[in-house]
This record gives C-alpha cells, sequence and structure tokens, in this order.
C-alpha cells in the first residue's frame, strides 16, 4: 500500500472520530436557536467593528473549542446576522486563546508565557478580524 493510500484511510478515520462530536456541535447549535431569542444576538453585537471584534474575540477565548467545530458554529452565527467581523475574531480566539485550559498551560509553560501568549493571540485575533474583513470587502 503506497503511501497515498494510507494518507488516505488516516484521513478517513480522523473524519470518523470527528464524526459524534460535529454532530453534537449542530445539536446544540440547534438547541441554541430555539432556546436563544434572535433579538439577544443584536444586543451583544451592535454592528461597530471594534466592539464587535472585541465582543467576538472575548466569547471566542472563553468558549474555546476545536478547529473542526468552529467553521460549523461560524457559518450558524453567519446566518444569524452576526458582522463577519465578529465572527472572524471569534473563530481565532476559539481556536488559539483559551482561558478554561490557561491553568493547564500555565501549569506546563509558566505563568509569565502562558499569559503573554494569550495576550499575544488575542491582540492578533482583533487584527486578524480587521484585516480579513477589509479584504473580504475588497474582493
Amino acid at each position: 500500500m503506497g503511501k497515498f493510500n494510507e494518507s488516505i484511510i488516516k484521513s478517513l478515520k480522523s473524519l470518523w472520530n470527528a464524526f459524534p462530536i460535529l454532530i453534537g456541535i449542530i445539536l446544540l447549535i440547534s438547541l441554541i436557536n430555539v432556546l436563544i431569542p434572535k433579538s439577544t444576538y443584536s444586543l451583544i453585537f451592535t454592528g461597530n467593528y471594534i466592539t464587535d471584534s472585541f465582543v467576538g474575540g472575548i466569547l471566542g477565548s472563553i468558549l474555546a473549542g476545536n478547529p473542526i467545530t468552529s467553521y460549523i458554529i461560524g457559518g450558524e452565527l453567519l446566518n444569524e446576522g452576526i458582522s463577519l467581523i465578529a465572527i472572524t475574531a471569534f473563530l481565532v480566539c476559539w481556536v488559539t486563546v483559551g482561558l478554561i485550559q490557561l491553568p493547564a498551560e500555565i501549569t506546563i509553560l509558566g505563568k509569565k508565557f502562558a499569559i503573554i501568549r494569550n495576550l499575544i493571540s488575542f491582540i492578533f485575533s482583533i487584527v486578524i478580524a480587521i484585516i480579513t474583513t477589509m479584504v473580504v470587502n475588497l474582493i
């Protein structure tokens, strides 16, 4: 069996292992769509680029998760009318900043490094969100 076939098999196994997580996220999003009124989103996200990017970044930092589920959540937020800048900041922080796992990161990497890494990741998530939105609006 060649390396290409081995890669395909590994990819399919990874996808199969991620499948229950994806189903769980879809079910959770469906539940949230039923429980949270649509007007709540407009209260949290005002349409202001700076405010929305910070709110998205803060929510992404708190609700840290894996990249696979972030695309589904981002798509659903976009369908709810949330600005692209808020979603981009949310997704980048979702993957790079982790307040939930900060204690473990401090234990493993040290307090100073962990805090600086998370702060830099948060700041750059805002910058990336602004640049991404500007580029998308140019296209």
